[in-house]
């Protein structure tokens, strides 16, 4: 009997101590994974659709979002449509199957994206609009420089420029591109109004340097007088300056462009150009990832979110 009573109190010991190993492992286990998954869920996941990085404005608004949101704490995905509005819808679908918190999108095309921010609105992922805005769908805000305002400083300078009387080049950016509206809008609000101004010609070259050239060759050779140009941004701007140069009429045509890039601002100081639009491509960035921000702590932010508009002239 107290043999037996002696190999009970052993067995007691012993399934004491496995049961103290049993509770302890998956107590150590549990603690990494609550402090991993609680990482997790603490932290703040943007996702980031951007039209093209091949434009350096674009480029700049992207480094002023990462930097932001590495300095926030926030993690970020960002995708580039390169420009094709199919490609774009594709991205933000990826982007919200990864959980995102908030979506900013620049958008290839205002209206085509409406699907795409209607599927986030769907799934209950806040939408932010940068520099180009939506045709539809919930947007909390849209962060952009006053385009029409820039249309409308773009349009005096030439005025001035050319004491109101004068033929003009309008080079467009992407139709169907919130961009190329608003800034179209702007200017046409001055020259339309000044009946010595005239725009001879007005074709898109989808805000990139090498459509702007050649649209600009073509141009050159159906009309007959060419006083300004404005382009909706500095890469046609910079492609009009090389097809205006290489037919000997740069002296004589005043050039303006949209956005302030490196180039154009470089080309202003050069006088190959007259003057750019400054926007501020990174504080659109910065200012995004703020309002992604505030959207994930529930605070409220302003439906448009302006950032200053300067021009740029030698």
């Amino acid at each position: 009997m107290t043999q037996w009573l002696k190999r009970l109190g052993v067995l007691s010991v012993l399934l004491l101590v496995v049961s103290a190993c049993s509770t302890e492992s998956p107590g150590s286990s549990d603690e990494g994974g609550e402090s991993s998954e609680g990482s997790s869920d603490d932290s703040v996941k943007i996702g980031l659709s951007i039209s093209t990085l091949n434009n350096p404005f674009f480029v700049t608004l992207r480094d002023g979002a990462e930097t932001a949101a590495e300095e926030a704490g926030y993690d970020i995905v960002v995708t580039d449509a390169q420009d094709d509005a199919s490609t774009q819808l594709s991205d933000i679908e990826d982007l919200l199957q990864q959980n995102i918190d908030v979506l900013l999108v620049n958008p290839v095309d205002s209206e085509a994206v409406v699907t795409a921010i209607e599927s986030a609105n769907s799934q209950d992922v806040p939408v932010i609009t940068v520099d180009r805005s939506a045709e539809g769908g919930e947007v909390v805000s849209h962060i952009a420089s006053d385009n029409v305002s820039g249309g409308e400083m773009a349009g005096e300078y030439i005025a001035e420029q050319l004491g109101e009387s004068g033929k003009l080049v309008e080079l467009q950016g992407v139709p169907g591109a919130s961009a190329t509206r608003e800034r179209g809008k702007g200017f046409h609000n001055i020259v339309d109004g000044i009946d010595s101004l005239e725009v001879v010609a007005q074709q898109s070259a989808n805000f990139n340097r090498s459509e702007g050239l050649n649209v600009m060759e073509n141009i050159i050779q159906s009309t007959d007088q060419i006083d300004a140009v404005f382009a909706h941004n500095d890469e046609m701007a910079l492609g009009a300056v090389e097809a205006l140069q290489s037919n000997g009429m740069l002296e004589d045509v005043t050039v303006v462009g949209f956005d302030a890039t490196d180039d154009a601002v470089a080309a202003v100081e050069e006088g190959t150009m007259d003057a750019t639009i400054a926007q501020q491509p990174k504080l659109i960035g910065e200012n995004a990832i703020d309002a992604a921000g505030s959207v994930v702590s529930g605070e409220s932010v302003d439906e448009f979110i302006p950032v200053e508009l300067q021009m740029v002239t030698e």
